[in-house]
């Protein structure tokens, strides 16, 4: 009997040190030259990554209207693990409060366009063993960070091969005094042309066949109907996406379970390439 409960303790101790090991977690800090500062980033790769050769894919997953680079590892700390279950670096960028991951043609110092597409891509492939092309990077996030996910990809398909959405702002004109984006773009009614052209549903144009999309949003956001357009108007156009719309609001409940959805399908899509 002791023998048995010895080796019980042992099996169990060795099943918590498993689950423990799951990520490497550090902040980046990358200098933008488009804006003249430096920007944080929260960077999780998998555990043991450092001391292999094996070069990774990677996500870049954004956060929303007055969150920040903490937001996601904070509110969903589960994205450790799944760094380490799908064996893909998690990268989280800070994209201004309320930036939209625009370049402003307003404001010459909101230049995150430039910085997520361009600078931090450049600094994360020189950091890290990532795979420095389109066919390892993906981009996702929720809200103003869904928009800048399908925005930055739609209009960068030569730096991320995949792309998603989680309750985005897809279309931005039904919102002109909302969330800030009246100051990166100017006011709607003498401003029409940035809006039109800085609204993701406007953009769809810009796609062919070999982007791969997912879009997620819940019945009971505020922005499910924009979605829901954005879903249809791909749909005449041939353009192949996935689509998922089930009960949910505008929530870190809502994102918990949306992420890993995404994660799945950007997985995929990877090991595709």
């Amino acid at each position: 009997m002791t023998k048995f409960k010895t080796t019980l303790l042992l099996l169990t101790i060795h099943v918590f040190f498993i689950n423990a090991a799951i990520s490497q977690v550090d902040t980046l800090m990358v200098f933008s030259k488009s804006m003249n500062k430096n920007i944080p980033n929260m960077v999780i790769t998998p555990d043991n990554h450092a001391s292999n050769s094996e070069r990774l894919p990677v996500l870049y997953l954004l956060h929303g209207a007055g969150g920040n680079f903490k937001d996601w590892i904070s509110k969903v700390p589960l994205i450790k693990k799944y760094a380490n279950d799908f064996n893909m670096m998690i990268v989280c960028p800070d994209g201004g409060v309320t930036s939209w991951y625009f370049d402003s043609p307003i404001d010459n110092t909101m230049k995150y366009e430039t910085y997520v597409s361009t600078e931090l891509v450049e600094a994360v492939d020189k950091n890290y063993k990532s795979i420095p092309n389109k066919n390892g990077r993906a981009i996702t996030g929720l809200s103003m960070g869904g928009h800048g996910g399908l925005y930055l990809a739609f209009k960068h398909q030569d730096v991320f091969g995949a792309t998603g959405s989680m309750s985005g702002g897809v279309d931005i004109r039904p919102f002109p005094n909302n969330w800030d984006i009246k100051k990166r773009l100017g006011s709607y009614p003498e401003n029409k042309e940035n809006w039109e052209k800085n609204s993701v549903i406007n953009l769809v144009y810009l796609l062919d066949a070999d982007l791969k999309i997912i879009i997620d949003c819940g019945y009971d956001d505020f922005f499910f109907d924009d979605n829901k357009r954005l879903h249809d108007l791909l749909v005449e156009r041939n353009i192949p996406h996935d689509y998922i719309e089930r009960p949910g609001t505008h929530n870190w409940n809502y994102w918990a379970n949306a992420i890993k959805y995404q994660l799945v399908f950007f997985n995929d899509t990877f090991k595709r390439q």
